[in-house]
């Protein structure tokens, strides 16, 4: 059956068959959003072919739903299912399962069909419900097979060359994926702060009978995934943050200043990065000034994440109340009004690239988790802010939790990494104010809140993700509690 957009929402018999192996399969996947849940069954909400299915390889683009034994709610992610009547050696690693006498598999990891994803793009072709579109005015890659990237979490992506990168978001969401809109947003400002866009592949979710409250009702719009250029020779903040500590950690009386590793003057150029990046988004997607009520709603939103750490992390539930009296410090731009716009949402070190021309941002899918309307709605920029402050403290205090887990590290160590972290810090937010004429620290009380609310976030997720690191989190948000 074809959907009023033209998506097959009734799956193939032979696709049913799939799903016990599939049951089995998602787990051990990296990019797995649910680790710990136990998967109790799979659903096909809806898949297109994208090739025959007779085709060796033949590829089918499917989205399932996730139910899981707890009861929760259910997750829906997308697949590019490859499938061949004989299998290479080298695609072994993906196999999911089996259907009659064809082996299907992941199919990112066949590089004749990440050449066939690439020559639709540059051809802008269209096949039922998927668009394959190449981004208007850029020049288009050379058309070749990709290679997967490895080392990624939440999407999966494959390298062309050194010239373009193709990711596949694999959460399904019914709406434009803020990654893709921003990129379009940023495009038109023609920023050199990101890599510019090449293409992108675009198509439709079924949203029928009891999933049609997560959209529209019948099909909703959805980003499969986005082309873009591929910063080669590039590193990342987060790796090169940690370098930086490393060296500080091994000397044994020098300041972060004299140190060789010394990051201070990166973290400038950081901040001027993303300041540029916060005024090409206010310019091309515009801003608004929160009255009091629409600050109010802020600080609700944080009090509401805040009462879900607490339930869940004893350290949390014990401060509450000082927790929550310092994020209703947000309410004092209440007078004059909160600016927001558009923001990146998820900002970190590991978001930074480093290339030869200078620093580039990426990923602005948002925390990915959140639900798509939290993900695009305007924000301060002291968000973004406040995530690099906290992903500085990340890197001085990663190494030794690194080095002593579940253990107190010695004060000098403890004492020279926060040297580390506020040196970096206070020049991140120099290099911020250097282009936009405005001190992030101006209005301590609502940077603060911000800073304070990603802490209690991030004590939630290393308790269910990295215990070991839960200490990060934990001495940061005792530090905040104190009086600035």
């Amino acid at each position: 059956m074809t959907s009023p957009g033209g998506a097959q929402t009734e799956p193939a018999p032979a696709l049913e068959a799939l799903l016990p192996s599939l049951v089995t399969w998602l787990p051990s996947q990296r990019w797995f959003a649910a680790k710990g849940r136990e998967v109790s069954a799979v659903r096909i909400l809806g898949h297109q072919d994208v090739t025959p299915p007779d085709a060796s390889p033949a590829v089918v683009h499917v989205v399932i739903a996730v139910e899981f034994a707890d009861g929760g709610p259910e997750d829906w992610f997308q697949l590019l299912l490859g499938s061949r009547p004989g299998l290479r050696g080298d695609l072994e690693h993906a196999v999911i399962g089996t259907l009659g006498d064809r082996t299907v598999y992941d199919g990112l990891a066949d590089g004749e069909i990440s050449r066939l994803l690439l020559s639709m793009i540059v051809s802008d072709t269209t096949v039922g419900s998927l668009r394959f579109v190449p981004e208007p005015g850029t020049e288009p890659p050379i058309v070749g097979p990709g290679r997967p990237l490895l080392g990624e979490q939440s999407n999966s992506s494959v390298i062309y060359g050194e010239r373009a990168i193709l990711k596949l978001f694999r959460r399904a969401t019914p709406g434009l994926n803020p990654d893709l809109e921003l990129h379009r947003a940023l495009g038109r400002e023609h920023s050199q702060e990101v890599a510019p866009l090449l293409g992108a592949i675009e198509g439709e979710l079924a949203m029928a009978g009891e999933h049609a409250d997560r959209g529209a009702g019948g099909t909703a719009p959805m980003t499969v995934a986005m082309l873009q250029d591929y910063a080669s020779n590039s590193a990342d903040g987060w790796s090169m943050a940690l370098t930086s500590v490393r060296d500080l950690l091994a000397e044994g009386d020098l300041r972060p200043d004299e140190v060789g590793g010394d990051f201070a003057g990166e973290a400038t150029r950081l901040g001027r990065t993303v300041a540029a990046v916060h005024t090409e988004l206010a310019r091309s997607l515009g801003t608004a000034r929160l009255d009091a009520d629409g600050v109010r709603a802020v600080a609700d939103w944080m009090l509401a994440r805040l009462d879900q750490a607490a339930e869940a992390v004893p350290e949390v539930a014990e401060r509450r109340a000082a927790i929550a009296e310092v994020l209703e410090g947000v309410n004092s731009a209440a007078s004059t009004g909160l600016l927001v716009h558009r923001v990146h949402g998820d900002l970190h070190l590991g978001q930074e690239l480093r290339t030869p021309r200078g620093w580039l941002v990426i990923d602005f899918e948002g925390e990915p988790s959140r639900p798509l309307s939290d993900r695009v709605r305007p924000d301060s920029p002291l968000r973004d802010v406040a995530a690099m402050l906290r992903s500085f403290d990340y890197a001085a205090f990663h190494q030794l939790a690194e080095w002593e887990p579940g253990a107190e590290s010695p004060g000098h160590l403890q004492r020279r990494a926060q040297e580390w972290a506020d040196r970096n810090r206070a020049a991140f937010c120099d290099g911020y104010t250097e282009v936009t004429g405005s001190d992030p620290r101006a209005d301590l009380a609502v940077l603060r809140a911000y800073e304070l609310d990603k802490a209690v976030y991030e004590v939630l997720y290393e308790t269910r993700n990295r215990p070991n690191w839960l200490a990060i989190p934990l001495r940061s948000m005792e530090r905040l509690l104190q009086s600035p």
